[in-house]
């Protein structure tokens, strides 16, 4: 099995966006001295923190649906959302550090990329048990 090109460089994206969140959380921590347990601490310690949560909760949907699209649709309409759903994670991480009123435009850009993908993959499963 190859792994296509496009949509593997789609997948390194969006693993790096969400790494990129990570070390965001360890540099607020440092700046700010909240020290490991703790999740909380000054506003923008905690913006940081749900930017990264916030990610990780959207990427455990967003790469099996990637994937699946990917496979089972198109897979370069599919590269296409999955480049759209690194902006909007972008958008919204750096919207939400700056404030959290800001963050909208970029969840909805990567939300509404994700549930694309989810149709993709349904329809394309669907059309090939028929």
């Amino acid at each position: 099995m190859t792994i296509a090109p496009l949509p593997g460089l789609i997948t390194l994206l969006a693993v790096i966006t969400f790494q990129a969140t990570a070390m965001q959380v360890g540099r607020a921590r440092i700046r700010h001295g909240v020290k490991p347990p703790l999740m909380s601490g000054p506003p923008a310690f905690e913006r940081a923190m749900r930017v990264q949560q916030n990610t990780l909760e959207q990427i455990v949907v967003f790469l099996p649906a990637f994937w699946l699209a990917v496979l089972l649709s198109n897979a370069t309409a599919a590269s296409v959302l999955g480049a759209v759903w690194v902006l909007g994670r972008v958008l919204y991480a750096v919207g939400y550090l700056r404030a959290p009123e800001q963050r909208g435009l970029g969840f909805a850009i990567s939300f509404i990329a994700t549930t694309v993908l989810l149709v993709m993959a349904l329809v394309g499963s669907v059309m090939r048990l028929l």
